[in-house]
């Protein structure tokens, strides 16, 4: 599963190293989730995607055709993106696949935030793929919360199975969640940061002050967080923001 904000740039000639086909990992993948935020979503480059395929899926797929996999399914929300490919020998054992968007920019009405999502059963397991850009800023952790509740509530897929997010076996959440470090000063933010002391920043993070105070989130399990903070560097660099 990779996400990535993209911030409304041009595609890189070269993706592998994102997606790890360059160690040798990808060849023990069977499947792929890609999910992308901010992507280019001007008038004009719409109406050129939605007559073609856009520049980023394009890329996606040029790269992993050679390593034998297929795009599955992909859904678009102005500048939210999901795509999910599998290798080409699994695909008469994916079934019943379907997608669904939400808005929550704007109260609504706009996509730039929200969810999109792909489900569809592997092997007769039911698997849910969800893509979400939150609100962004400090302040705005419950807003973040709410929107991913009205997300959950707002998403339902056909059928008799599965017909909400929660309602799967396995649910792979991922996306620009935006949740921020709080209550900590930036100068001991960055001196823990290249004092590789990132527990300290753990425990202020507020996705994981959400997880032991919100029940929805009980369910869900994150892997370590062995990498120091995402937000916010200058474009192109490992420096954070000057």
């Amino acid at each position: 599963v990779v996400t990535w904000n993209v911030g409304t740039a041009m595609p890189p000639s070269d993706v592998t190293s994102l997606l790890h086909l360059n160690t040798g990992e990808t060849n023990d993948a069977d499947m792929i989730a890609i999910g992308l935020q901010e992507v280019n979503s001007k008038i004009n480059k719409r109406l050129k995607d939605a007559l073609f395929t856009d520049e980023w899926s394009e890329l996606f797929m040029d790269v992993l055709s050679p390593f034998h996999f297929i795009l599955v399914s992909t859904v678009r929300m102005q500048g939210v993106i999901l795509l999910v490919f599998a290798k080409y020998y699994h695909l008469p054992f994916l079934q019943d696949i379907q997608t669904d968007c939400t808005r929550t920019g704007l109260g609504g009405y706009w996509g730039n935030k929200g969810g999109v999502s792909i489900r569809l059963a592997i092997f007769g397991h039911m698997v849910c793929f969800l893509n979400c850009h939150l609100p962004a800023h400090l302040e705005k952790a419950e807003q973040r919360k709410e929107d991913f509740a009205t997300i959950l509530h707002m998403q339902q897929f056909e059928g008799r199975v599965a017909s909400g997010i929660l309602d799967h076996d396995l649910v792979f959440w991922f996306g620009d969640l935006n949740f921020r470090i709080e209550s900590l000063d930036i100068r001991f933010v960055k001196y823990a940061i290249d004092s590789n002391i990132l527990s300290q920043l753990w425990e202020k993070d507020q996705l994981n002050i959400a997880k032991s105070t919100w029940p929805v989130l009980s369910g869900f399990q994150e892997g370590p967080l062995n990498f120091p903070p995402t937000f916010k560097f200058d474009v192109g660099t490992n420096k954070y923001d000057s």
